[in-house]
């Protein structure tokens, strides 16, 4: 599936998720639904960059598969896969095993159509 209809599909089937991007390997954006245009590029970057940077932090050196971060007024997931990662905010209390849950139905939707 592509990106776009595989994020319209998460944010129907998830109200929690306010927006939602995947993101590849290289840091460029795979698609992205309620990300404002001129912070697309940003957050595609900052996602990449915060999965390499938890890495880093690993004694074993294996990589980062989901970050959550609790922010004032929401939440910031990201789950990576092997070639895509995917980032969404959520609202405020949001279920964090169900967003994970949606998350990686999303993304395993997207990388299967690759």
């Amino acid at each position: 599936m592509e990106a776009a209809r595989a994020l319209a599909d998460l944010v129907e089937i998830s109200p929690q998720i306010e927006a939602a991007a995947v993101v590849a390997a290289d840091g460029e954006l795979a698609g992205s639904l309620g990300v404002p245009e001129p912070r697309t590029g940003i957050l595609a970057r900052a996602v990449r960059e915060l999965l390499d940077g938890a890495a880093a932090f690993r004694s074993d050196q294996g990589r980062v598969t989901q970050l959550h971060a609790e922010l004032a007024g929401g939440d910031v997931f990201a789950v990576a896969g092997d070639e895509l990662a995917i980032v969404a905010v959520a609202r405020e209390r949001a279920t964090p095993g169900l967003v994970f849950y949606d998350l990686k139905r999303c993304l395993g939707a997207v990388v299967d159509e690759t």
